[in-house]
């Protein structure tokens, strides 16, 4: 297999993984606030963790400080200014302003099933939840544009055991996102299959396409991974400060979101350390 096959192959592999995500869905579509709150600081911490020592550190060891902020800043504001191009997650429910993904909780503090809010006398509850799906799909699959050019650019310079550092965290970190875009498809009626093949190709489409871009870039254009690995964080931590914290942080278990933001940095950290990267 040629090299460029390799990388497309792992960044597949890595961005597939979002539909593990999908999972339990296929089994309940009721699922609490404290284990969907736990899931989005899960994947805080992951992205988080990933982007400093999976790309920053890397980055500031083959180039320059500056060159590494440069790509953060432009990390930071691609992702705002898709946000401003294309609807957030920021949306208002019945009267209440409901920050990310969150929804209005039931007395049992589970995310209300479709049949509830169509018991409840919600007409417009199909499509609030399908319209949440599709925005917070549309979130996933953004910010795995950066990851995969990251997987693609580190392979290309050479940095093997980069690449596979950076694609593990990408596929460790999938997870919980395929569960946050899962839930609201879920909810407005997707099938279990359909959500599980939407899910997956939110992530199985954009990270090798990216990847092969990163790959070919590099072959162009020598010394790009310092910058190209600060715009990938820059891009991961505005994802997290702009859609997953407010996201967990609505329903009264910020202190689960809180702890396992924390799980998550600690669990990119030991990925790192075993990796040797």
């Amino acid at each position: 297999m040629s090299p460029l096959g390799e990388v497309v192959l792992v960044a597949t592999i890595a961005g597939c993984t979002t539909g593990i995500g999908a999972l339990p869905l296929l089994l309940t579509d009721r699922v609490s606030h404290r284990v969907y709150d736990g899931a989005l600081g899960l994947a805080a911490g992951i992205m988080v963790g990933a982007a400093v020592f999976a790309l920053v550190l890397p980055g500031l060891e083959l180039g320059s400080p500056l060159e590494v902020v440069i790509g953060i800043l432009a990390g930071g504001g691609f992702l705002l200014g898709a946000n401003a191009f294309f609807p957030h997650l920021h949306l208002l429910f019945r009267g209440e302003q409901v920050e990310g993904t969150a929804a209005v909780r039931d007395p049992a503090g589970d995310l209300p099933t479709l049949a509830d809010r169509v018991s409840e006398g919600s007409d417009d509850g199909h499509g609030d939840d399908l319209r949440r799906a599709a925005l917070v799909g549309g979130t996933v699959t953004i910010h795995n544009v950066p990851e995969g050019l990251a997987v693609g650019i580190a392979f290309a310079s050479g940095e093997t055991a980069l690449g596979l550092a950076i694609a593990t965290a990408i596929a460790v970190q999938n997870v919980p996102d395929g569960f946050a875009m899962a839930v609201p498809a879920v909810r407005a009626g997707v099938s279990g299959p359909r959500t599980l093949l939407y899910t997956t190709l939110s992530g199985g489409v954009p990270e090798p396409l990216a990847a092969a871009v990163g790959f070919a870039l590099v072959t162009v254009v020598a010394d790009l991974f310092p910058v190209a690995a600060g715009f990938a964080a820059g891009a991961m931590i505005a994802v997290v400060f702009r859609e997953l914290v407010p996201s967990s942080h609505g329903h009264g278990y910020a202190d689960t979101a809180t702890g396992t933001f924390v799980l998550g940095f600690a669990i990119m950290l030991l990925v790192d350390t075993v990796l040797a990267v």
